[in-house]
């Protein structure tokens, strides 16, 4: 029995759940969890309906029950993530979330999305710990979550920088900048384009939701490491859903040939909406074989955050002043895309 399927059977042995509850629970590429409910359902081991999923006799039957015994929880109060927002990142949080209300709806085209409001928070929480914060240069590669406006908010980081594609985003940070004070800087920016001489080398920190094909993934981190100084520190997500193992290799060895180590893995840090006004990322429904029903508001799509720092300078591996390659869809791993399901 493989490891996916393992977890499935015993996760329905204690209660039938939703397809959405079951996203949220497995760390595997969302492809395969599909394909093992389809077979697990037309095996008969599974019964389903809008309401949910449940193990019919055959299923539990292979069920241990030494495997129940135990119930391993993540802790409450940070749900894994390792850090709690205080007073002072809760009035943040509440500000937070004020300023960012008009914010603009992902476009697709750009396979855009934004991480909820408390799990930025977090991280700005999380990169004030570890010291990368106070006095600091920060370049944002990409915006969509808004972070560059918590970060500001705190008046911790000395500078500020957001290099994004999306010339609406740098329209409403202007607009939040303007209203509360802020300072912000925005340049719109195409990660496959070199990167600016002005850049290369000028900051303490960068932070980036790159796209997670392999060339974009390769192509984001390249660009916030070109920017970074001796003994800079990069923090970036990649999830289980559309990252496959093999790629979580390529880019481990890819950070650690450019002189970084990986300081911090943290799983399920940041959650992502996955139903906007104009943008579905849940049509991979269609690919199953069994009434589902609607998501009732789970948010199952989670990213797990990696910190790295240099050991002394960057090594950069590839020139910064040379144009990338990059792909906005993976044919063979992403499954959210809208674009899959048009037509």
């Amino acid at each position: 029995m493989n490891a996916l399927r393992r977890i499935l059977l015993h996760e329905l042995a204690v209660s039938k759940h939703s397809l959405w509850e079951l996203l949220g629970r497995c760390q595997f590429l969302l492809r395969d969890l599909l394909e093992e409910l389809n077979s697990l359902v037309e095996e008969g081991l599974v019964a389903a309906d809008e309401g949910g999923l449940w193990l019919t006799e055959r299923g539990r039957a292979l069920v241990d029950e030494a495997y129940l015994r135990y119930r391993p929880r993540l802790c409450e109060a940070c749900g894994g993530r390792r850090i709690i927002l205080d007073d002072a990142f809760q009035e943040l949080l509440q500000e937070f979330k004020e300023a960012t209300r008009r914010r603009p709806l992902p476009q697709p085209g750009y396979f855009q999305g934004y991480m909820r409001e408390h799990d930025v928070v977090a991280r700005v929480a999380l990169m004030h710990y570890y010291g990368d914060l106070w006095g600091r240069e920060v370049i944002l590669i990409g915006d969509d979550d808004l972070l560059s406006v918590a970060l500001s908010m705190t008046g911790l980081p000395k500078r500020v920088v957001v290099v994004d594609i999306d010339e609406r985003l740098g329209l409403l940070l202007s607009e939040i900048a303007g209203e509360r004070g802020l300072d912000i800087e925005f340049r719109r920016y195409d990660v496959a384009e070199p990167l600016p001489d002005d850049l290369i080398g000028a900051f303490d920190v960068f932070s980036t939701e790159p796209l997670e094909t392999w060339l974009g993934l390769r192509a984001f981190i390249l660009r916030g490491v070109g920017c970074l100084r001796e003994g800079g520190v990069g923090y970036f997500g990649l999830t289980r859903a559309e990252a496959s193992l093999e790629k979580w290799r390529r880019v481990e060895a890819l950070v650690t040939r450019m002189n970084f180590a990986v300081t911090d893995v943290i799983a399920g840090f940041s959650y992502y909406p996955t139903k906007f006004e104009e943008v579905d990322y849940e049509a991979f429904v269609r690919r199953l074989r069994f009434p589902v029903g609607e998501n009732p508001g789970v948010d199952w799509y989670r990213s797990t955050l990696f910190r790295i720092e240099a050991v002394g300078r960057p090594r950069l591996v590839v020139d910064p002043g040379k144009r990338l390659r990059l792909t906005y869809i993976d044919e063979e791993e992403d499954i959210t895309h809208p674009a899959l399901y048009e037509g």
